[in-house]
């Protein structure tokens, strides 16, 4: 028996969600998600129906991608597995939770009207570009002296930021591969390219419908 997970494969919330999961070497039974056609066993739960949320085995729920990042660094057995990812330290906790709500508060708006320009039509989509900006110039600043956010190894910071990044960049890929952000383009290739992310994190698998055989994620080797 494992834990559930409703997950939508594109979704960068669901994307930051299962990346923690396969990287700390977790096993869940990941049901993709119809978002237009969502399953009774999800509306079921009660309250938001929205991806990702994730079911323990005792019952207990997880209905947003941070609380299912932070269920799976608990159930890591060896700290010193997570010591770089989620320190011990509340200060450095802190500062990498800063970045995260930046993204979550404030980013993650104007990528929404950046993306989806033609229904803000206030604004040019120029204009949600250059808001967008300003996270990916700190961003680049921050990697001009180190492979992640908070040193050579990856952190919570990074796995919960790249997804929406790459959501931004893929409005207009041209427009992002031509930018200056030299070091953001590198840090976010890394996470692209890696086969953890294509072959698994972003691997498609049908819908789940109830009675289908369940879909144990990351497979098992």
């Amino acid at each position: 028996m494992l834990p559930v997970l409703y997950s939508f494969r594109r979704c960068p919330y669901a994307i930051r969600a299962r990346y923690t999961i396969s990287f700390l070497g977790l096993h869940v039974y990941l049901r993709e998600v119809d978002l237009k056609f969502k399953p009774q066993t999800l509306l079921s739960l009660g309250g938001r129906s929205s991806v990702p949320q994730l079911i323990d085995v005792e019952g207990s729920r997880y209905p947003e991608s941070l609380d299912i990042i932070f269920w799976a660094l608990s159930n890591v057995e060896c700290r010193l597995d997570i010591e770089c990812m989620w320190p011990k330290e509340s200060v450095q906790k802190s500062k990498m939770m800063a970045w995260v709500r930046y993204n979550d508060n404030v980013f993650k708006g104007w990528l929404d009207r950046y993306k989806y320009a033609d229904r803000y039509p206030e604004c040019s989509q120029s204009y949600y570009h250059k808001k967008g900006e300003v996270f990916l110039k700190r961003l680049d600043k921050r990697l001009a002296n180190r492979s992640f956010l908070f040193g050579e190894k990856v952190s919570v910071a990074d796995i919960a930021i790249f997804p929406f990044i790459r959501q931004f960049a893929g409005v207009d890929q041209k427009r992002f591969d031509e930018s200056q952000y030299h070091h953001l383009k590198l840090w976010l290739k890394g996470f692209l390219d890696s086969s953890l992310f294509k072959d698994v994190v972003m691997k498609k698998h049908s819908v789940w419908v109830s009675g289908r055989e369940e879909v144990i994620f990351p497979p098992n080797k």
